[in-house]
């Protein structure tokens, strides 16, 4: 079974951390199992990040897609309604 999101952002930053603090990066994707593509990929999105920070990124980008989907939803009845009042005229 897969670890929570919250636990594995926390994993992710210890982590990142352990190389901050000078752990090679090779070194540390054997230890943990994972690839160097994903450790660097984890090191572009959560890098120099605290645990509250990556928080705050992930619930800004939860809210961001919300949004995204509401636009959309509303240029849609936009688009249907001017479609109805250019028939209707």
């Amino acid at each position: 079974m897969e670890a929570r999101p919250a636990a594995r952002r926390n994993q992710i930053i210890a982590v990142l951390k352990e190389q901050e603090a000078g752990a090679k990066a090779a070194d540390l994707c054997r230890k943990h199992g994972i690839s160097e593509a994903t450790f660097y990929n984890w090191k572009a999105k959560y890098g120099g990040r605290e645990v509250s920070e990556a928080k705050r990124l992930k619930a800004l980008e939860e809210e961001n897609a919300k949004l995204k989907k509401l636009l959309a939803e509303q240029m849609l009845d936009a688009a249907a309604l001017r479609e109805l009042l250019a028939k209707k005229w």
